[in-house]
């Protein structure tokens, strides 16, 4: 008996919509057969939970299930999909926006070539740069149209021909009788593989696929503003489809260096600045190192640890849904007290006369734990 599609996901059958979501993305990573290299059990398994989430996802189908079972879905596959995968395609799409992370999962639509697979890529910036944006280069190893045949798979001086079964529409229209009347069914023209055309004479470069693996640099515009961890998306600059079919996205990852001054506290950059006991009691001028350049910061007399000074509009800019800077954060510096580790006799001198005169009571210790056992036996 085939397992239950909410059993297979893991979840209950009260289970909201995202919870769906999200208990199927798990699992799809967990038996993605690019995860489990010749692994058949755990390529089964991923054929049902995709088939799971299919049904799942669609509100129709989960009521008909929900009612029936698999008898109320077309059984352990959708008409024209042997393997039972459905609408694979536009199940990663529910949270990737298009293709399959995992190299597979191409669409297509209602008929001719499948639009190419999402490509991912990580571009490595600086601190600096992403505080103020930046144009950089990312290389990827990706599927380009061939040359020799212009994307058509055919080799040069032929062309594709229509395929006789579908008349060029990918897809063949069924007609049945069922207990409920007469059923019409669309499906993958098995002849031409939903492509539409026939390749009689394939180019020898491509193999008729009409696209090759070549690695290809792309120019990012990186938004001023911009976090590890963000991504940004480029349109039509993934994978190309087979025979001319449209370009997947490519998605690049940011990741941004550390800085050896300052981070980042959403908008705002934080650094700390060290300062003397004296300085901080008498107070003094010094220089702040900024990102925008060197600032004079003006600590004042009695100064307590961990003040913070702001310098408003000096720190990230807010980088909007659009991929747009608004206004910028602050910057925050920090005041660190440093107390002296190593003093000079005349140094502690002053200061035990700075504590008489201020009527506050010190117990020097220079040894730590061996000093205090040393005194105990002295």
């Amino acid at each position: 008996m085939a397992e239950d599609f909410y059993s297979l996901l893991g979840v209950s059958r009260g289970a909201p919509a995202d919870e769906i979501k999200r208990a199927y993305r798990k699992r799809a990573r967990e038996l993605h057969p690019d995860a489990n290299p010749g692994n058949a059990e755990a390529e089964a398994k991923f054929k049902e939970v995709s088939r799971a989430y299919e049904v799942l996802s669609d509100p129709e189908k989960k009521a008909r299930y929900d009612q029936f079972g698999e008898a109320g879905v077309g059984g352990a596959g959708a008409a024209g999909d042997p393997f039972g995968m459905g609408g694979f395609g536009d199940i990663f799409d529910a949270f990737f926006g298009g293709g399959s992370p995992f190299g597979g999962g191409a669409q297509r639509g209602p008929g001719g070539p499948p639009r190419g697979q999402d490509v991912e890529t990580v571009a490595d910036i600086s601190f600096e740069q992403a505080v103020f944006g930046v144009q950089t280069d990312v290389r990827v190893k990706t599927a380009v149209a061939c040359d020799d045949c212009a994307g058509s798979g055919a080799r040069s001086g032929t062309k594709p021909s229509v395929c006789g079964d579908c008349g060029g529409s990918g897809q063949v229209r069924r007609v049945r009788q069922s207990m409920l009347g007469q059923m019409v069914t669309m499906n993958v023209c098995g002849r031409c593989s939903g492509m539409g055309q026939m390749i009689d004479s394939p180019c020898n470069t491509c193999r008729g696929d009409g696209r090759v693996i070549k690695e290809t640099t792309y120019t990012v515009d990186i938004p001023a503003g911009i976090a590890t961890g963000q991504t940004l998306r480029l349109g039509g600059k993934g994978a190309v489809g087979i025979r001319g079919g449209m370009a997947g996205d490519l998605y690049v990852h940011v990741r941004v260096a550390d800085h050896h001054t300052y981070h980042r506290e959403d908008e705002d950059l934080v650094t700390d600045v060290v300062i003397s006991i004296a300085q901080a009691a008498l107070g003094t001028e010094l220089t702040l190192t900024t990102l925008d350049g060197d600032e004079v910061l003006v600590v004042p007399s009695g100064t307590q640890f961990g003040r913070e000074f702001v310098l408003k509009g000096r720190g990230v800019p807010r980088l909007s849904q659009g991929g747009r800077s608004r206004g910028r954060g602050d910057l925050r510096a920090r005041v660190v007290v440093e107390v002296p580790t190593k003093l000079s006799d005349d140094e502690r001198d002053l200061l035990r006369k700075l504590a008489e005169a201020r009527g506050e009571h010190v117990s020097e210790s220079e040894g730590g734990l061996f000093s205090k056992i040393k005194s105990a036996f002295s």
